[in-house]
C-alpha cells in the first residue's frame, strides 16, 4: 500500500476515517519538502529540475471526499520559480528516481484516447507562482479514486496536459469503495 511507501519518508499529518470512504466521508493532508533524487534525505517529494522544483521547496496536498463520493483535490506549493506556470496532475503510481515511474494520469474513465486527457476525466492543479513563488490549486469531482489506483501528484514544466515532469510528491490517496 502506498501508505508503506510513505513510511518514514513523509513529513505530514495525515487524517483519516478509514481506509476508503464511509457514511462519514474521508480527509487527509500530507506535506513535503522536495529532495533530489536519489537523495540520503528521505523525503516523498522528489525534485528532477531544480530550476523550477527547487531543493526544499514545499508541497501540501489535502483530499476530502464528501459522504456522497464526490472528491476535492487541494495543492499548495512555496518555494517554486516566481511567475512560472505549472500543470500538475495526480498519477497513477508512486515517485521513483525515474520521472516516468509515476505511469500515467490517473484518469476516472481509463482509455487511450487522447481526447481523454482533461480536466473533466482526470485531477489538473495547474497553477502560477506568484511573485514570492508560492501557488495553489483545487480540483473538485462528483467521482473518486479507485482503490490503489492513484498514488502521487506530477509537477509539469508546463500547463495542459502534458509537458516535462519537473517534481514529484506521493500522496496517501484515499478511495471510493465500490457500490454494494
Amino acid at each position: 500500500m502506498v501508505a508503506a511507501v510513505c513510511a518514514g519518508a513523509v513529513a505530514a499529518a495525515v487524517f483519516a476515517a478509514g481506509s476508503g470512504s464511509d457514511a462519514g466521508g474521508y480527509s487527509m493532508r500530507t506535506d513535503a519538502r522536495f529532495a533530489p533524487s536519489p537523495s540520503h534525505a528521505a523525503s516523498a517529494a522528489i525534485t528532477y529540475d531544480q530550476t523550477l522544483v527547487p531543493n526544499g521547496s514545499w508541497i501540501e496536498v489535502g483530499q476530502h471526499i464528501d459522504p456522497g463520493g464526490a472528491t476535492t483535490v487541494r495543492l499548495r506549493v512555496t518555494g517554486m520559480r516566481p511567475g512560472h506556470r505549472y500543470g500538475v496532475h495526480v498519477h497513477q503510481k508512486p515517485c521513483g528516481a525515474d520521472p516516468a515511474a509515476a505511469g500515467g494520469h490517473y484518469q476516472h474513465r481509463p482509455s487511450t484516447d487522447p481526447a481523454d486527457v482533461n480536466p473533466r476525466n482526470e485531477v489538473w492543479l495547474d497553477f502560477q507562482a506568484d511573485r514570492h513563488g508560492a501557488g495553489q490549486a483545487v480540483a473538485r469531482h462528483d467521482w473518486g479514486f479507485r482503490h490503489a489506483a492513484a498514488s502521487s501528484v506530477i509537477i509539469h514544466d508546463e500547463q495542459g496536459g502534458a509537458g516535462e515532469r519537473v517534481g514529484c510528491f506521493t500522496v496517501p490517496f484515499g478511495w471510493v469503495a465500490p457500490p454494494g
